[in-house]
């Protein structure tokens, strides 16, 4: 007789969980750390933490937990309806945008059809097209960044939805609008390109660009945005999809219930209009990017040079110099982000941080380094 669990779907037991950035509480408890000492730059969070508009608007949700949420998120889909000129019937709610991505492939992915993505693209990705029980089909790289002629002829009959991240995680690369609306004119109309852009409010003003308006020109997109990366409600999730409205209407048949809690939806609509807080923002990235990347380049490490507020740089040559690099660095407090789940074994990722944890990042590393060299 088979065991329960060898009833489940072949394709659902072969899947590989996702592996989240390492807290900091599992750190001190295996290395016998002070916490107070730990710098965490793994995760891609806002190292401002949350905005004081987000926190207020919190405090007020939280008298209120006894009742469920707003099921359809009605005043925070209006907002991002009134901030994207769309309908409010456009927008999608999720637990993070990773909900969201997930919500798309649920409404159309399933068992003999296929989704097209990229080689070092975000690894929910490849999680929520198994989870449907479709295919991938991973196209390589050019230059770490998405190859868009060859996501084009991987496109097939099969396929029903392609996943792009811009910028992209991990390798932080970017596509600007020109290449991207040239890609859109020549994707089938009967296949769904998920526009992800979790980390769309780091770039720059040269390099900004609303695709939330190319809905109307191209209903097969979907564009997915996060609140847990710039506006700093990762602890929240809550992310938004904009898309036609038969799109959201599909993704909504599949969407749970108060799937985005009252804390999330007050913080959400508080935090979008929080200019002051996202320019603090940005402006810490952009130099934290600098600090970084220099750094990087003073110890002679390749890097990828990033849109995002993370940099993919190369540890070492070999495939164990990743996970060594990563291990020495955890022993000196600075928790970073391996990699070697996206076949990058050699590279690691560092988030950006306020300007002391990135100082002690690039001391650190220089320990690690010089440990490593030392015979």
């Amino acid at each position: 007789m088979q065991k329960l669990t060898e009833q489940a779907p072949q394709f659902i037991r072969d899947i590989a969980p996702y592996k989240a950035g390492k807290p900091v509480s599992d750190v001190v408890r295996e290395l016998g750390l002070d916490p107070n000492t730990v710098v965490k730059l793994a995760s891609n969070e806002n190292p401002l933490g949350l905005g004081e508009k987000a926190k207020a608007a919190i405090a007020q949700a939280a008298l209120d937990l006894g009742r469920y949420p707003d099921a359809n998120g009605f005043s925070l889909k209006a907002r991002l309806a009134a901030r994207h000129d769309v309908k409010a019937e456009q927008i999608t709610l999720g637990n993070g945008s990773n909900d969201v991505l997930e919500l798309a492939a649920k409404a159309f992915l399933t068992q003999g059809t296929n989704a097209v993505f990229s080689q070092y693209a975000f690894a929910v990705y490849p999680l929520a097209t198994q989870g449907c029980g479709a295919q991938s089909k991973v196209v390589p790289a050019l230059c770490y960044t998405h190859d868009l002629d060859g996501f084009l002829n991987a496109i097939d009959s099969e396929t029903r939805v392609v996943f792009i991240a811009n910028p992209n995680n991990p390798t932080g690369t970017f596509l600007p609008q020109e290449k991207l609306l040239a890609f859109l004119k020549r994707v089938p109309q009967q296949v769904l390109v998920v526009l992800d852009e979790a980390y769309n409010e780091f770039l720059k003003p040269e390099d900004q660009y609303d695709s939330t308006q190319w809905v109307a020109q191209f209903p097969n997109l979907l564009v997915s945005r996060s609140f847990s990366k710039a506006y700093g409600l990762a602890g929240l999730r809550v992310g938004y999809a904009v898309s036609s409205t038969e799109v959201a209407d599909l993704m909504n048949r599949v969407r749970q219930p108060f799937n985005v809690n009252s804390l999330a939806l007050a913080a959400a609509e508080a935090a979008i209009d929080d200019r002051e807080f996202l320019q603090k923002t940005y402006e810490i990235n952009l130099r934290g990017l600098e600090q970084i990347q220099s750094g990087l380049k003073f110890l002679g490490l390749e890097y990828v040079p990033s849109y995002g507020n993370f940099v993919l740089f190369k540890a070492g040559n070999t495939p164990e110099a990743g996970m060594k690099v990563f291990d020495a660095l955890q022993r000196l407090g600075v928790i970073v982000r391996p990699v070697n789940g996206y076949g990058l074994p050699e590279w690691l990722r560092v988030s950006i941080g306020l300007p002391h944890e990135n100082e002690a990042f690039l001391a650190a590393l220089l320990t690690a380094l010089a440990a490593m060299k030392a015979p």
